[in-house]
């Protein structure tokens, strides 16, 4: 309701296109025309609901002083109120119930004079909010406790006057007790709810606020520190033992060991040399090295890494949808509970008044939506920072939700089966006595200078192209899914596999085959060089499988779900790669839109499939998938497309990620159902229909249990911090 309250009434501003209120980190994102309306029109409406308006989120730095500090002094100021509110109330507890030889008059004028100002002070807050509530034409839970506390305190001044015929009562205590449980409800809550994110607010620890920048001063170079903000791409950054590396950069001298583990979730220290890539964030452990700048700001993997978690405890998930209906109808239809259930117990069944309106003020206090409004976005947040903990990015709770119900996975084998960097082992060179096969190379090279295929990092050995003497290349053309023609000094070329040779009319004689296969047996990729009239060499490159691939594989299959390799590869090679790691079934010579036509079969199918990948080929198919989940070593255009991401790249996170996505979904549910029974079970029983049997349940105690339903929600959430996926514990 707090959402939905916010929601509509910004939405209704002229020039405000869009509004998504997220409950759990009390931020919004506003879509809106800065030349219609004004960001200070925007904070002054929220205002005017009841709501804070803190200002502009950096969503680097959300654990900033000021709103750490205005946390903590509304957290002193529940506190405050529920110390006042349990005093006074125990006090008006003795004086209804002690005898001090006082009337009943005297007993009620005093607590009158004893109530009034602790009433003031515990329950403003709830009608301030409240009264905003209606000038907004919205209905909050304030309203609801307003209703409660307000019904009880005039109730009890009206008896005091005698201004209720015959009847004789008080609420006086009930009234206080009420405001101080709705304040220990509120209290809890936001306390917990701000553990929650937990797992975020420990990325945005890691951002270091100061860099010593290497800079040239009067001829001298000198070392300055200097504020993180100041830091600029191009800089040269020195970082010293024990110290946060403040951005991500190029190694350009010295060495250390490196702990990613907070970025990329991998425990084991790195080590980090000469030309090696630095995650800003990241740890430097006992060697000193100086990097070169290549992001600063937002544009450093943490930043990003950040803006996505930040996104994904955004997002709504389809069964979000079902608690927000219940929410929309819920207040009105407690609301007639109330209204009923005391004019039954009052009208028709004759009780007495007191009774009866302490059967209405429990019915509204018990009541809880707060708790069917936490149960999903507690447990996302949880969920989706407890991913990132272990360097898994989940996009939004939409693909937490899809995730869970995965029955196939389809994996590419190059850079994600394979570690993705091939190096050039062999050379079988058909035309030696034109070509030597230091020229064979060359002009493979040379063709291969532009692509971004693996292969083509391969031939270079995965260092630099510059570094290389390379021929000029005309006509370059990239064949995707085949290879790639050009022609160098006039003579046209072709590198590649079988179907680009057999494309162009090149006859591929029976030995060349045989050598193809003899390679592919050695876990060997093979392209093949050709001019127009024949094959020149046949070149070969060889991959490792990823140390965890094996183990990957096996637990999909203890959770049942089936796996497929779907490569571009031929089918021998392909094959020997998939009975190595215990894969399924294996699709090769895939082009990419066979991939996508395969993914598109399995869906047709009734399949929910999650595709694996890390290349530009494979953007496609990640797109198409129920999951797309992208190698985070991987191209920016795969990660792009996936719907999760892996960050160190280790298909065993892969697993990791369904299962927590599984998890999470699960505790979804958990808290749906807790949410549900609290107000299943309590709102008839405070309803009065255990009173034949002498049960009675009073406001002060729905009070309780409202807080209590919130409270166990968030709780339920928070267990799932301590969750570590199976695939992971040995």
């Amino acid at each position: 309701m707090c959402s939905r309250a916010i929601t509509s009434a910004v939405s209704r501003m002229p020039g405000v296109y869009s509004i998504k209120v997220n409950l759990v980190s009390e931020t919004a994102d506003v879509l809106y025309n800065p030349k219609v309306v004004s960001i200070e029109e925007v904070g002054d409406r929220i205002d005017a609901i009841g709501y804070q308006y803190l200002g502009i989120a950096d969503k680097n730095s959300m654990n900033n002083n000021k709103i750490q500090k205005l946390h903590e002094k509304n957290l002193r100021e529940k506190m405050y109120r529920i110390i006042v509110g349990f005093f006074f109330s125990i006090i008006l507890m003795i004086l209804m119930f002690a005898d001090f030889g006082l009337t009943h008059d005297e007993v009620s004028y005093i607590s009158l004079l004893i109530c009034i100002i602790p009433f003031v002070y515990i329950s403003y807050p709830i009608f301030k909010s409240a009264t905003a509530s209606l000038k907004n034409k919205t209905l909050n839970m304030d309203v609801m406790y307003a209703l409660g506390i307000g019904i009880a305190f005039v109730a009890s001044l009206l008896s005091t006057f005698h201004l209720l015929g015959e009847s004789h009562f008080m609420l006086y205590d009930t009234t206080i007790m009420l405001g101080a449980f709705l304040m220990l409800g509120k209290y809890l809550e936001d306390r917990a709810k701000s553990r929650t994110s937990d797992s975020i607010n420990a990325l945005i620890n890691l951002k270091p606020t100061e860099a010593t920048v290497e800079k040239n001063v009067d001829g001298k170079m000198v070392q300055q520190k200097v504020d993180i903000n100041d830091v600029l791409k191009g800089n040269i950054v020195i970082v010293k033992p024990g110290e946060k590396i403040p951005v991500d950069g190029r190694v350009i001298e010295g060495k250390s060991y490196v702990d990613e583990s907070l970025v990329t979730g991998e425990s084991v220290p790195v080590l980090k040399e000469v030309g090696d890539e630095v995650i800003g964030g990241s740890m430097n452990k006992d060697g000193s090295f100086k990097i070169y700048v290549t992001n600063t700001g937002d544009k450093t993997v943490l930043s990003q890494i950040i803006s996505m978690v930040q996104e994904a405890q955004n997002s709504t998930p389809p069964i979000q949808h079902l608690a927000d209906k219940v929410i929309g109808i819920f207040i009105p239809t407690i609301l007639i509970i109330a209204f009923v259930s005391f004019i039954i117990w009052y009208v028709v069944l004759q009780d007495t008044f007191m009774f009866s309106l302490s059967i209405l003020i429990s019915v509204i206090v018990v009541a809880c939506p707060c708790a069917l409004g936490l149960a999903i976005p507690t447990a996302l947040t949880v969920g989706v920072g407890l991913a990132a903990k272990y360097g898994i990015l989940i996009k939004n709770g939409e693909t937490l939700e899809v995730s869970d119900k995965v029955t196939h996975v389809l994996f590419d084998k190059t850079g994600t089966i394979t570690v993705g960097q091939p190096v050039l082992s062999n050379i079988i060179n058909y035309d030696s006595e034109q070509l030597n096969d230091a020229q064979v190379i060359k002009i493979a090279r040379s063709l291969e200078q532009f692509s971004q295929h693996p292969i083509a990092s391969a031939l270079f050995n995965n260092e630099s192209k510059d570094d290389f003497e390379l021929d000029k290349v005309e006509d370059f053309e990239n064949i995707s899914g085949k290879g790639i023609t050009g022609k160098i000094d006039d003579v046209k070329y072709f590198i590649g596999n079988e179907k680009l040779i057999k494309d162009n009319q090149i006859t591929i004689p029976p030995e060349v085959l045989d050598d193809i296969k003899s390679e592919q047996l050695s876990m060997k990729t093979s392209i093949i060089l050709a001019n127009t009239t024949k094959v020149i060499a046949v070149i070969s490159v060889s991959d490792i499988i990823k140390p965890n691939s094996k183990k990957a594989i096996s637990k999909l299959h203890d959770m049942g779900i089936k796996t497929t390799m779907v490569s571009g590869d031929n089918k021998n090679s392909a094959k020997i790669i998939a009975e190595k790691v215990g894969i399924d079934e294996v699709k090769s010579d895939l082009m990419p839109e066979e991939k996508l036509d395969y993914v598109k079969q399995l869906q047709n199918k009734g399949e929910v499939v999650a595709f694996i990948g890390d290349g530009i080929n494979d953007a496609p198919s990640l797109t198409q998938a129920n999951v797309g989940i992208a190698i985070g070593t991987g191209t920016d255009v795969a990660i792009d497309s996936g719907d999760i991401i892996l960050i160190n790249g280790d298909l065993i996170n892969a697993v990791a990620g369904l299962q927590i996505s599984k998890k999470t979904i699960s505790r979804v549910k958990l808290n749906l159902f807790w949410a549900f029974a609290y107000n299943v079970v309590l709102i008839p029983v405070a309803a009065g229909v255990l009173h034949p049997w002498n049960i009675s349940f009073l406001p002060e105690y729905g009070a309780f249990a409202m807080a209590l339903s919130s409270v166990t929600v968030i709780s339920l959430s928070l267990l799932l911090k301590r969750y570590i996926p199976e695939v992971l514990k040995n």
